[in-house]
């Protein structure tokens, strides 16, 4: 039993090398013709055909006689039984190899290519007095402003810019993809940088103008105000045609309370003095401008639905992406092909060189 497992160890080495290169290959590549790892049962035949050959053979040429029962061998006795197991077991090992290189292992590797359909989208902000009104905490401007800066953070894969108007419009900040300049730039309105009064249709034709060249898949105006147009050279449903012919959809967004609401309605020095005024929102042309180039219109009566609404043109409003993936596979059989022809170079050296030198 000793004589048979001392001489079984070349071919338990060699077939665990194989299971070994096998496993190594499954876990990191994938395979091409697996069919061939059928192929791996010949280790099994090779080694049955060597073991019947084995017990025909009363005793090869590189063999010693063994001692009578009950003697022991010596360690050169031992060497020599093993001598000639070890070319059969490097055949094993070869045929183990080869079958895998058969089976073609391949690495594969994912490349994406990504483009986005931008969105070029334009907030146009009343600054009129009367967004200081204090139905928002602390007031309609800084409420407008907060939530704002929050939906461009929020926006990291498209152009925006700012546009501001009371009596006149001007632009805040030109389209760009620097989230911290428009944030900034909405932080930094403040009323009473132009001349009174609420110019509507200026404020839109002016985002109009910013988005006219714009080569964006979508171009988006989102347009807040808490009055009526009362100032300005243009008539909102004017700029809402413009909007319509250069594509642009166009949200509105009406910002006031239901009734009444503590308004400016003069100014002191540098106080605003205030009073209890009639809320006035011209919701019938924000409808009209919205409906005409696509748009929504909203009502904010406070900032949490203020909130909810520029959460919901989020949501209409998303980005798209085009991902193209491209699957690169490269083929991984040569380290096992060359690993398998060597052994079976090793195995003729050792047949027709080193083990008949011995003999």
């Amino acid at each position: 039993m000793k004589r048979a497992l001392w001489i079984a160890l070349p071919h338990v080495v060699a077939t665990l090398l194989a299971l070994f290169a096998l496993r190594y290959a499954h876990q990191h590549f994938e395979w091409e013709s697996p069919e061939w790892l059928w192929a791996g049962l010949l280790i099994g035949l090779h080694l049955l055909v060597r073991v019947w050959n084995t017990r025909r053979t009363a005793q090869t040429a590189l063999q010693w006689s063994w001692k009578s029962a009950g003697s022991r061998s010596t360690w050169r006795q031992q060497w020599h039984q093993l001598t000639p197991e070890i070319p059969f077991a490097l055949r094993s090992l070869a045929i183990g190899l080869l079958v895998i290189a058969c089976s073609r292992p391949q690495s594969s590797s994912s490349v994406e290519d990504l483009t986005r359909e931008g969105i070029d989208i334009v907030l146009s902000m009343d600054l009129s007095a009367s967004m200081l009104s204090k139905d928002f905490d602390p007031n309609r401007l800084e409420a407008s402003k907060k939530v704002a800066a929050q939906f461009v953070e929020e926006r990291p894969n498209d152009r925006i810019g700012v546009v501001a108007y009371e009596g006149e419009a001007f632009t805040q900040i030109p389209l760009t993809t620097d989230q911290r300049v428009v944030m900034n730039g909405i932080q930094s309105l403040e009323t009473g940088l132009l001349e009174g009064g609420t110019a509507i249709g200026m404020g839109l034709a002016t985002a109009v103008n910013r988005l006219r060249d714009s080569e964006a898949k979508s171009k988006v105006i989102i347009l807040l105000t808490d009055g009526v147009n009362n100032a300005g050279q243009i008539e909102p449903m004017d700029a809402a045609q413009l909007a319509q012919l250069n594509d642009i959809r166009v949200y509105t967004v009406g910002v006031g309370t239901i009734g009444k609401a503590r308004s400016p309605v003069r100014k002191v020095g540098n106080q605003y003095q205030y009073e209890w005024i009639e809320v006035k929102i011209d919701e019938e042309t924000l409808k009209q401008i919205a409906s005409s180039t696509g748009g929504r219109y909203f009502r904010a009566t406070n900032q949490s639905k203020l909130e909810d609404i520029y959460d919901e043109i989020d949501t209409l409003e998303k980005t798209r992406f085009n991902v193209l993936r491209y699957n690169q596979r490269t083929e991984e059989f040569f380290p096992f092909a060359l690993a398998g022809v060597l052994a079976l170079l090793l195995e003729f050296l050792l047949n027709h060189v080193f083990i008949r030198s011995i003999l």
